[in-house]
C-alpha cells in the first residue's frame, strides 16, 4: 500500500489576533491618530454618498464605509517612502496615505485639522465629483485617485489591474537601493484574476518587496466569496506561490497594524513578498448609498452583525477604557469631522437657481467655476515632446552594410551603457545568445541586474514594466516575443499603460518601450504572426515606431528611449537577416518623432507603407512611377502629415500597402483620415493593399495567400494608373 506523506508550505501562514494586552501596550499617539483618521475617512465617505444621493457625483461612488480599519491600520505602519495602490474601492487607502503624508507626526482628533489635511479632503472630494481642483483635474473620479508625492500611485477601475503595476513600484524601490516597499490593495474578486495570480508568481520568484493586501469583504458586487472559490480563506493562495501569508480581522485596526508591522519586517529583510488577508465588510452596496440587503443578496441580520464590530467603535472603546479620550471628546471628534466635510462640500457647491427640492428645500449644484474646461478633454493623452529639446538629430558617423538584427542589439547595448536607468525584461531575453532572435545579444553579460528574464506571464511582466515607468527612476524596455501575445496582456497595455498619463491628469510621464516582432511569412501560424499596428493606432496614449532599415532602427529606438510616452517599436522577422545601410561610429542620433522617409520619388501614385512591406513596394514602384513613403511613425499624433500631404497634392492618388489582415488593418483609419484631409486633391478613392480576412496559416501556400506582397502591390498600382 502506498505511503502518504503530509506536505507543509515552506512559508508561514498564520492568523494574527490583537489581545487586550496589545491594546493596553499600544502607543497612545498611534491610537489617537488611528481614531482621527478613521473619523475623517468615515465622514468623507458619508459626504460622498450624500452627494451621490443628490445626483452630484457623475459616475460611481464606491464607498469604503465599514472597511476603513484595514486601510488605516496598515498605512499607519508604513514609512514615507513606501508606495500604495488600490482598486476601484480605494478612497480609504488613498486618504490614509495622503493624510500620513501631510501629517507625519499624527492626528489628534481633539485639534482642528490643519490646512494641508483639509486640502487633501477638498481635493479628494473634488476629484470624485470630476472637478478641476481634484488631484487629476477631475479625470479620475471615484476610481482613479493618484497623488504620487504622497506615495499614492493610483487606484484602479479594472479588477486586479493595479496589482502588476505595484510590482513595478516594488522592483524600482529595490533596484534603487532603498528598503521601501509597495502595498497593493485589492478585494476578494481580484484574487481570482489572472493578472493577480501571475504577479504572485513573479513577485515570489524575484523576491520583490511587495505586500498583497486582500480586503475580503465577502462580496464581488453580489457574488459571495464562497460561490466564487473552493477555498474561501483567501490567504491560502499565498503559500502555494511561496509567499508568507497572514490572516487578520480587518475590523480591528490594531490587529491589522500589528500584522503589517510583521509583514514589513519580512519585506524589508529581502525575503520576498507577503500576503495579508483582512476580513472586512462594506456596509453599502457595490456603488451608491443603499445597503446590500436592499438588493437581496445579503440579509439585514448579517449587516447588523458586522456593524456591531465597527472599527471606529472598537478604537473608541479602547481610547475611553484607557482614559486617553473621554466619551464627550470621542463624540465631538465625530461631529467635527462631519461638520468639516459639510463645509468642504459647501466650497464646491451653490444653490441651483433653476431647481427646487421637495417641500421647498434648496437644491444645490456644482459651482460652474469648479468644472474643468471642455478644451482640457484631450490634453495629456500624450506628452508635448519637450524632452527632445536637446536631442541630436544629425548623424555624425558613416553608413555601411549591416545586418538589421545587429543594429537592434548594438543600439540597446549603447543605451544601457550610457543610461543606467534602462532595464530590459521579457521571456528568454537573458538566454539563447540574446533571446530567440539575438536582439539582446551580450546584454545579460554586461548588465546582469538590468536584463530580466521573466516567467511566461505577459500580464504580470508588462504591468510590472508599466509600474517601473510610472515610478520614474528607471526606463523599462519590455519585449513581447510575438505581437499576438499582446492580446493576453491587453488590460495592462491599453487600460493601464496607454491611459495612465491622461487618466491621472495629463502631466505624469510613462516612459516605456515595448518591443515586439511581426512574424508573417515564417510559418508560425495564426497565433504568432499578427501586425498590431492597426490595434495600437486606435488606442490612446501609444506612439508607434516602425523601422525598415538598420539606420532607421537605431535612430527610432533612441527616440523611443528618450520619449516620455509609451512607445511600441515594431520589428519584422523578415528584416532581421537583411543587410542595409547601418550606422558606423555613431549610435547616439535620434530620428525626429513624426518624420517619414521618402524612399522613392514619383508623380503618379503615393504609396504609404512601413516595415518589411517597404522593400517589397520598392521592387515594383518603378512600374507605375510611384512615390514611396516609409511612414516610420504610425500613431495618429506622430504621423508625418507634412510629407504625406505634399505627396498627395503632387500625385492625386494614394495606395496604402501593408501585409496584415484586413480586419485589424492599420490602413483602415489612415485611409479615412486621408480622405477627409485631402479630399480636394484626390483624383480617385484611396486604395488599400492588405492581407485577407483570415489570420495567416501554417501551410506555406495558405500563408502566402493570406498576406500581401509585391504582386498585390503591383496589381493595385497597375489598376490605379491605367488610363
Amino acid at each position: 500500500m502506498s505511503e502518504h506523506h503530509r506536505l507543509e508550505p515552506v512559508v508561514p501562514w498564520i492568523e494574527v489576533v490583537a489581545t487586550e494586552a496589545d491594546w493596553d501596550a499600544a502607543d497612545p499617539s498611534l491610537l489617537t491618530t488611528m481614531y482621527g483618521q478613521l473619523v475623517l475617512i468615515r465622514a468623507f465617505e458619508e459626504q460622498v454618498l450624500e452627494l451621490a444621493k443628490a445626483g452630484l457625483v457623475h459616475g460611481p461612488a464606491h464607498a469604503s464605509i465599514g472597511q476603513e480599519g484595514g486601510a488605516v491600520g496598515s498605512v499607519l505602519a508604513l514609512a514615507p517612502g513606501d508606495t500604495v495602490n488600490g482598486s476601484h474601492r480605494g478612497h480609504h487607502q488613498f486618504l490614509a496615505k495622503a493624510l500620513c503624508h501631510v501629517e507625519p507626526e499624527g492626528l489628534d482628533p481633539r485639534v482642528d485639522l490643519s490646512p494641508r489635511a483639509r486640502d487633501v479632503l477638498l481635493r479628494g472630494l473634488a476629484e470624485i465629483c470630476g472637478l478641476e481642483r481634484g488631484f487629476s483635474h477631475g479625470r479620475g473620479g471615484s476610481m482613479h485617485l493618484q497623488w504620487t508625492e504622497a506615495g499614492a500611485i493610483g487606484t484602479n477601475a479594472i479588477v486586479g489591474g493595479g496589482v502588476p503595476l505595484a510590482a513595478g513600484s516594488a522592483w524600482a524601490h529595490r533596484q534603487a537601493g532603498t528598503d521601501a516597499v509597495a502595498v497593493t490593495y485589492f478585494g476578494d474578486g481580484a484574487i481570482n484574476i489572472g493578472s493577480t495570480l501571475e504577479t504572485f508568481n513573479l513577485a515570489a520568484a524575484w523576491k520583490l518587496p511587495l505586500c498583497f493586501f486582500v480586503e475580503n469583504n465577502r462580496y464581488a458586487v453580489s457574488t459571495g466569496v464562497r460561490e466564487a472559490t473552493g477555498e474561501p480563506r483567501l490567504s491560502a493562495r499565498g503559500p502555494g506561490f511561496g509567499i508568507a501569508s497572514f490572516k487578520v480581522d480587518g475590523m480591528d485596526p490594531l490587529a491589522v497594524h500589528q500584522t503589517m508591522r510583521e509583514a514589513l519586517a519580512l519585506l524589508r529583510s529581502g525575503r520576498g513578498p507577503v500576503l495579508i488577508e483582512a476580513d472586512v465588510y462594506r456596509y453599502f452596496h457595490q456603488n451608491g448609498p443603499f445597503p446590500g440587503s436592499a438588493f437581496g443578496y445579503r440579509t439585514k441580520e448579517e449587516e447588523r452583525q458586522w456593524r456591531a464590530r465597527d472599527p471606529l467603535d472598537q478604537v473608541a472603546r479602547h481610547l475611553e477604557r484607557r482614559g486617553l479620550l473621554t466619551p464627550a471628546e470621542l463624540d465631538k471628534a465625530r461631529a467635527a469631522a462631519t461638520t468639516l466635510m459639510a463645509g468642504i462640500a459647501d466650497t464646491l457647491l451653490e444653490p441651483d437657481p433653476g431647481a427646487a427640492g421637495r417641500q421647498g428645500t434648496a437644491v444645490r449644484r456644482i459651482k460652474p467655476a469648479e468644472w474643468p474646461r471642455p478644451s482640457f478633454a484631450d490634453v495629456g493623452v500624450r506628452g508635448d515632446l519637450s524632452e527632445f529639446g536637446d536631442a541630436r538629430f544629425t548623424f555624425e558617423g558613416t553608413l555601411a552594410g549591416q545586418k538589421f538584427i545587429d543594429a537592434v542589439a548594438a543600439v540597446m547595448a549603447r543605451r544601457m551603457e550610457t543610461d543606467p536607468g534602462v532595464v530590459v525584461l521579457g521571456e528568454d531575453v537573458h538566454r539563447l545568445g540574446g533571446g530567440t532572435n539575438g536582439a539582446t545579444r551580450g546584454l545579460k553579460e554586461r548588465f546582469p541586474d538590468r536584463v530580466l528574464g521573466t516567467p511566461i506571464s505577459e500580464n504580470a511582466f508588462s504591468g510590472l514594466g508599466g509600474g517601473i515607468a510610472l515610478d520614474g527612476r528607471f526606463r523599462p524596455v519590455v519585449e513581447f516575443m510575438y505581437a499576438d501575445f499582446m492580446w493576453v496582456a491587453a488590460d495592462q497595455l491599453f487600460n493601464q499603460i496607454g491611459k495612465a498619463r491622461h487618466m491621472f491628469g495629463g502631466a505624469g510621464p510613462v516612459p516605456l518601450v515595448l518591443r515586439s516582432k511581426v512574424a508573417m511569412g515564417t510559418g508560425y501560424g495564426s497565433q504568432h504572426s499578427m501586425d498590431p499596428a492597426g490595434i495600437f493606432a486606435t488606442a490612446p496614449g501609444w506612439r508607434i515606431a516602425a523601422p525598415s532599415t538598420p539606420y532607421d532602427y537605431v535612430g527610432l529606438m533612441n527616440s523611443a528611449l528618450r520619449c516620455q510616452d509609451p512607445v511600441l517599436v515594431l520589428e519584422h522577422v523578415d528584416l532581421y537577416g537583411t543587410v542595409g545601410d547601418g550606422p558606423v561610429g555613431d549610435l547616439d542620433y535620434c530620428l525626429p518623432v513624426g518624420s517619414a522617409a521618402v524612399r522613392r520619388t514619383g508623380d503618379a501614385v503615393t504609396v504609404l507603407t512601413y516595415l518589411a512591406m517597404t522593400p517589397l513596394v520598392l521592387e515594383v514602384a518603378g512600374e507605375a512611377d510611384a512615390e514611396v513613403i516609409d511612414l516610420r511613425w504610425l500613431d495618429r499624433a506622430s504621423l508625418d502629415w507634412d510629407t504625406v500631404g505634399a505627396s498627395v497634392r503632387k500625385t492625386g492618388a494614394v495606395l496604402i500597402a501593408e501585409q496584415g489582415a484586413l480586419g485589424t488593418s492599420y490602413g483602415g483609419w489612415l485611409a479615412d483620415e486621408i480622405q477627409r484631409r485631402y479630399f480636394d486633391w484626390l483624383d480617385q478613392p484611396v486604395r488599400r493593399v492588405t492581407g485577407g480576412e483570415a489570420s495567416p496559416s501554417i501551410s506555406k501556400v495558405l500563408e502566402r495567400a493570406a498576406i500581401a506582397g509585391a504582386a498585390e502591390v503591383s496589381a493595385a498600382l497597375a489598376e490605379m494608373t491605367r488610363s
